[in-house]
């Protein structure tokens, strides 16, 4: 049975038990009653007393919703990011009375980053019912997901996956119920590539990725834009995700007299490549994105990740609009580190935007989001017709020798 023609029936059951409760008033009341999408209003009266005090419509249950992503495996870490993020949103929002009146219902979804595993993740909260869902994390992930929950016009706010097909395929076939509350591959690569050609200039760079959506993506639009702005790209290579040995690829990168390495790919895989480089006494500056944006990766890198720049979007944790939350979050001795205020704010967005439209109906949701901006803990948030924000300031953070990524100026 699907979700819209669940609610319907709801709303029939609900408009005829006021009909029946009505049968001794006028007939007229039972006459006048009103169905809504999301449920039956009070059957009017053309009496005094009736129109004093409406008979209540039927309460309905919790609104389900989810968040997927990495819970378990190698990116685990992430996946708590969000799941710490939704579960906190929804705390809060029920404790300001829920959205329409109704309290949110967690699910989580578990794909591992693995796009085999996100498309059944992704049907199997189709089948637990439910409204929306604030995943998946990786591109790779995210992608294939967002075709089942576009045919049953679930919306989908992704706080992580940065891809561009993400938005982009839909966005050419007509959907409108895909969003995100990051940036964009090709959006790091021109705040990344120039950068790159000013700082290492008659310097060698070399640009590498792990074969995945998330990795590629980066790499490629950091390359071009590199290019673009009179950068040559000396070595441009790829390496196997969660390899444990990258001392063929360093020796390579010795042997070219590299000066400068930009990775698209994962903290525990560049975590690792680091420490391996230190090691054999290759120092050559590392950059890479907003994936090593955890603490996870000192605990991989160790010393070796001193010195590791990487863009992402400018910090929300001293924004005003998330000052009650992060101190929340630390009271409760968690740092809102990476995508947790992303995942935050994805409920939150989407909550608002429910609220406004009258209804958890996807399309309705979805065309009050694109509306007007939506006020989350990373600010007012605006999205364009492919579902992506309108406004994303970059800046770069750099891992210091305590172990902390700290976020530089922005220009």
């Amino acid at each position: 049975m699907s979700k819209k023609f669940s609610l319907a029936t709801l709303a029939i059951a609900a408009t005829l038990v006021v009909a029946c409760g009505e049968e001794k008033k006028e007939e007229a009341a039972a006459e006048s009653t009103t169905t809504t999408t999301e449920a039956a209003a009070p059957a009017a009266s053309t009496t005094q007393e009736a129109a004093a005090t409406p008979a209540p419509a039927p309460a309905e249950g919790d609104i389900v919703i989810a968040v997927a992503g990495p819970m378990t495996g190698d990116l685990a870490a992430f996946g708590e990011q969000l799941k710490r993020g939704a579960e906190k949103a929804i705390a809060d929002i029920n404790a300001k009375g829920g959205v329409l009146g109704r309290q949110l219902k967690l699910e989580i979804g578990d794909d591992q980053c693995d796009p085999k595993q996100a498309v059944q993740v992704a049907n199997d909260l189709v089948k637990k019912g439910v409204s929306f869902v604030a995943g998946h994390f990786c591109s790779g992930s995210s992608i294939p997901a967002s075709d089942v929950y576009a045919e049953e016009g679930i919306v989908q706010i992704t706080p992580a996956s940065t891809n561009p097909d993400f938005t982009e395929v839909p966005a050419s076939k007509g959907v409108k119920t895909i969003f995100r509350t990051c940036g964009r591959d090709d959006a790091q690569g021109i705040f990344a590539g120039p950068w790159l050609a000013k700082t290492y200039t008659g310097k060698k760079v070399a640009i590498l990725d792990d074969k995945s959506a998330y990795g590629q993506g980066l790499a490629n639009e950091t390359a071009k834009n590199f290019e673009a702005s009179g950068g040559t790209v000396a070595i441009r290579d790829t390496y196997t995700a969660k390899e444990k040995d990258f001392s063929a690829l360093i020796s390579k990168l010795k042997d070219g007299a590299i000066d400068a390495v930009y990775v698209g790919g994962y903290h525990n895989d560049v975590g690792l490549m680091m420490r391996q480089a230190r090691e054999q006494g290759f120092n050559a500056d590392f950059i890479s994105a907003d994936a090593m944006n955890t603490a996870e990766l000192w605990s991989i890198s160790g010393p070796a990740g001193e010195g590791l720049r990487y863009s992402d979007g400018a910090s929300a944790v001293n924004l005003d609009s998330a000052k009650a939350v992060v101190e929340a979050f630390r009271a409760d001795k968690y740092e809102p580190e990476g995508y947790t205020l992303n995942s935050y704010a994805a409920i939150q967005a989407w909550a608002e935007a429910a609220t406004k439209a009258g209804s958890i109906e996807g399309a309705k949701v979805a065309d009050a989001l694109r509306a007007a901006p939506i006020p989350t803990v990373l600010g007012d948030l605006s999205f364009n017709e492919k579902g992506d924000l309108t406004k994303v300031n970059y800046a770069w953070y750099v891992w210091n020798k305590e172990g902390k990524a700290v976020q530089e100026p922005l220009n």
